[in-house]
């Protein structure tokens, strides 16, 4: 599995704050951030770390018992306080893994975005890419007021009730499915990973370290920083 190369940012014993502020109006989420710069020609490498993550997938759960793995049943829980019936408009991660279980491959959609599936299936939470320079700081996370929507990768989205990441633009992504303003492009060079973490069952510190496992194994970008914000525990 092991393609060469080590992201460039070591991991800390405690995860300093992200460089811009994030105030955090729901309680019991952690998020990991971290600043990506692409690599070029790291096919092969990334092939295989898909293949890999599906591997571990179905090595991992099945079908029937993932509803009672501590990181979904915390992720379902804080979709259910934000507003959010998590059966009805589940985590990407769960979704992602989901389709994993049934068979399928991750696909091969952009490096960043690639990497970002195999970090969500790695740690079982929902992870986004955001393009650097697509939203301005400072960010909040809270739920989507009633009569707030966005053009999603999925299409016109309904907001009221989800957790999600706002900017003074209005919100730009979910830990369901994010809006077409932050998505990667075939030129894209630069881009903030997210992940959306249910506090006191998966550590930033933890992310980190997986996001820095994953890109020994396939180096398609470097870190160039990274941090945490924190929310109160519920």
């Amino acid at each position: 599995m092991r393609g060469g190369g080590r992201s460039c940012v070591k991991i800390p014993l405690v995860m300093q704050d992200p460089p811009f502020s994030v105030t955090h109006e729901l309680a019991g989420w952690d998020l990991f951030w971290a600043r990506l710069e692409t690599i070029p020609g790291r096919d092969e490498a990334l092939a295989d770390l898909r293949r890999r993550a599906g591997e571990r997938a179905r090595a991992g759960w099945n079908g029937e018992g993932l509803a009672g793995d501590p990181t979904v049943a915390a992720l379902r829980s804080l979709f259910r306080a934000a507003g959010c019936d998590p059966t009805r408009y589940r985590p990407s991660s769960e979704a992602l893994i989901r389709r994993l279980l049934k068979g399928d491959d991750l696909p091969a959609i952009h490096p960043l975005v690639d990497l970002n599936n195999c970090l969500s299936v790695a740690l079982a939470v929902p992870c986004c890419i955001v393009a650097e320079g697509s939203f301005t700081p400072p960010v909040v996370l809270r739920a989507g007021r009633a009569g707030e929507s966005y053009e999603s990768l999925r299409g016109p989205f309904n907001l009221e009730g989800k957790p999600l990441l706002a900017d003074a633009e209005g919100p730009f992504g979910t830990p369901i499915t994010d809006s077409q303003r932050v998505k990667v492009t075939g030129d894209t060079r630069g881009a903030w990973i997210v992940a959306y973490l249910p506090a006191g069952v998966v550590a930033p510190e933890a992310a980190a370290k997986a996001l820095d496992d994953l890109l020994a194994g396939a180096a398609v970008a470097t870190v160039a920083e990274n941090g945490a914000s924190r929310g109160e525990a519920r």
